[in-house]
This record gives C-alpha cells, structure tokens and sequence, in this order.
C-alpha cells in the first residue's frame, strides 16, 4: 500500500507537521528524508529495510560513501543530500556556542564536539580557539591521522592561534574505537601544547575526548 494510501495522521509528513518531528520514529524520519520507496515497497518499507541493514540511524548517517551507495534505493545524490544536512545540524549548534561564553554552556560544548567527530572513522585532532570573551572565533581541525593517531605540532598550534588573536584554545580529538578513556600520549601532547601556548599567552582550558557516550573533559578531571 502506498503511503498515500494511509490515514492523514498515520502519513509521517502529515505526522510531523501534527505532532511534531520528535513523535516520528527513525524510520519515518528516514522516510521523509528519502521521499520515494522502490517498486513494490513505500518509503517507509525502504526505511526500515535500511535500519536493519545498517544496524541503525546513527550507523546509517555515519556509513561512509561506498557503504551508503550501495544500498538499494540510496545512491550518490542522497549521499549528498545526508551529508548536508549533517552539516547543517553542526553549524547550527556552532551557531548557538559562538553566540555565548563557551565555559557558561558545558553541555553545549559536548554536543556540538560529539555531532563534530564522534563517528569519524579516523582520529581527528581539532580545536576552538577562542577571544577573551571565551567565545568562539573559529573551529578548526587541526590533524586527521591514522585509525590509532594525530600528529599536531605545538609549533603550527602556536602560529594559528596567534594569527587568529586568540586568547584561550579548547583542544579536542575523538577515539575511533569509542572508548573515550585518555591515554599517556594524549595526556603528554596536552601538556606539550599547554607549555607552548602559555609562551605567547594563550591558554588550553581544556580538552575533550570524543567516544561514545559524554566527551571526557581533562579539566574536569584535574589535568588542566
């Protein structure tokens, strides 16, 4: 059956518009993200047939190119299409973090650097550099390395934040492997960074690890 077809209230635009987006399943998410089914199955049927290909929406959003494109009813421009609109959602919560002191909005902070790095499938180092004000000037990925690493040199650091004017850095990098836990060499890099910086006057306030789950912040565990 169509989706047409369905009552009014059951049709997942209609749902949306009645109810709003949070009363929406994944799949009737996805299936107004996809628009149209393929013969024989509606959007949603197509929908659900990918949450349990791909395991789940989240898995879904993460899949690299390849990986999406080969599913059948998805191809490269939906892939374009997923992409943007990700994008869209990042920049929208940097938006609200640059409007504000970063250090007053904590929880803020942790979703923006999640929605940032948590599903990247290789380690990514990067940073919010900041004015006096703790507000945001730019966030910038600073190394994207191997599965197991970043390289980031001090010196190149140094150099950026003093182009930028900035007067504070919150340094951030995810664990592809999920576990957020801070390892020796993190620890050491940090420090390595925190001295450097802190020659032209600049300082880390923090740095978060981005796994599954919460960011682990070094601040708050009394390592800054």
């Amino acid at each position: 059956m169509a989706i047409t077809d369905w009552p009014a209230d059951e049709r997942p635009r209609e749902k949306l518009l009645a109810r709003g987006p949070a009363s929406l399943s994944d799949a009737e998410l996805l299936a107004i993200f996809l628009r149209t089914g393929v013969t024989g199955r509606s959007a949603v049927d197509l929908a659900r047939e990918l949450l349990v290909r791909f395991g789940s929406l989240r898995a879904l959003v993460a899949a690299s190119q390849e990986q999406f494109s080969s599913a059948h009813g998805l191809g490269p421009a939906k892939y374009v299409q997923l992409q943007a609109v990700i994008e869209m959602g990042r920049r929208v919560l940097a938006e609200d973090l640059r409007a504000r002191d970063v250090l007053s909005d904590p929880a803020g902070t942790r979703r923006y650097l999640s929605a940032w790095l948590r599903d990247r499938d290789r380690e990514v180092f990067a940073a919010l550099f900041l004015d006096s004000q703790h507000r945001i000037l730019t966030a910038e990925e600073l190394s994207q390395g191997t599965l197991d690493a970043a390289s980031v040199y001090p010196r190149e650091v140094v150099k950026r934040a003093l182009a930028l004017g900035a007067a504070a850095v919150i340094f951030a990098h995810n664990h592809p492997s999920g576990v957020a836990e801070p390892s020796a060499a993190d620890r050491l890099l940090t420090d390595r960074l925190r001295q450097a910086l802190a020659l032209v006057d600049v300082r880390v306030l923090d740095h978060f690890v981005v796994g599954e789950g919460a960011p682990v912040s070094f601040a708050e565990r009394g390592w800054l």
